[in-house]
């Protein structure tokens, strides 16, 4: 009989200028079987040259940084370990900055207040290749959207989302549920090319600039539902 394979280790690069928040987060998720801390940056140039070196999984990034813009830093990351994934893990509760931080390219956001468990989750959910974003950002922009339009009794959006034919709405629904363009290939048996210009249809008919604003868009109109 052959013996069990092995878990995978996700390899994760912390990306903070707190050292005491560094040592926890070392220390948490190190507890946790099958995750491993590679290197601890505190700064742009020691997180790239990391981030190069090591070539994580997973980057666990603070957008908060001295002297830089952890939003800014993002793509700068994907440029040097390009396959690793970026979850930011933040005290900002602005929701604009976490929609800036998904934009530029990261697959999730998680608040520094969240329970431990929070994180872990969200690590080995981004790992395989899910978007985590934190329920109260999408209550947040949704309850934006809805308050711009309880005044009116007829909701405009409505003939919009009509135009999607029942292949574009299966498209959306994965991008709800947090499948990348690749998994939702896999699971309707299409090329990625194919996702790719549904999408682009889909932003067109709905009047919506990126993946996270169909997002918020899907959650608000039922058309998916979210996946937290």
């Amino acid at each position: 009989m052959q013996p069990a394979a092995a878990k995978l280790t996700i390899r994760i690069l912390l990306i903070d200028d707190h050292t005491v928040m560094r040592m926890g987060l070392r220390v948490l998720i190190e507890n946790q079987q099958g995750l491993k801390v590679v290197g601890e940056a505190a700064g742009r140039a020691d997180a790239l040259e990391l981030a190069e070196r090591e070539q994580p999984d997973i980057i666990l990034l603070d957008l908060s940084l001295p002297g830089t813009d952890g939003i800014d830093l993002i793509p700068e990351l994907q440029a040097v370990a390009k396959e690793a994934r970026i979850l930011v893990l933040t005290g900002v509760l602005d929701p604009e900055a976490h929609k800036r931080a998904i934009h530029f390219g990261a697959m999730g956001v998680v608040l520094k207040e969240k329970a431990p468990e929070v994180l872990i989750k969200a690590i080995e959910k981004v790992y395989e290749g899910e978007i985590w974003l934190d329920r109260a950002m999408v209550a947040n922009v949704v309850g934006q959207r809805s308050r711009l339009r309880e005044s009116s009794k007829h909701d405009p959006e409505v003939g919009k989302i009509a135009t999607l034919t029942g292949r574009e709405r299966e498209v959306v629904a994965l991008v709800g549920e947090g499948l990348r363009n690749r998994q939702i290939a896999d699971r309707l048996f299409i090329s990625e090319g194919t996702v790719r210009n549904h999408l682009t249809t889909v932003f067109s008919k709905l009047e919506v600039s990126d993946r996270f604003e169909l997002l918020i868009y899907s959650y608000r109109h039922s058309i998916a539902k979210p996946f937290l």
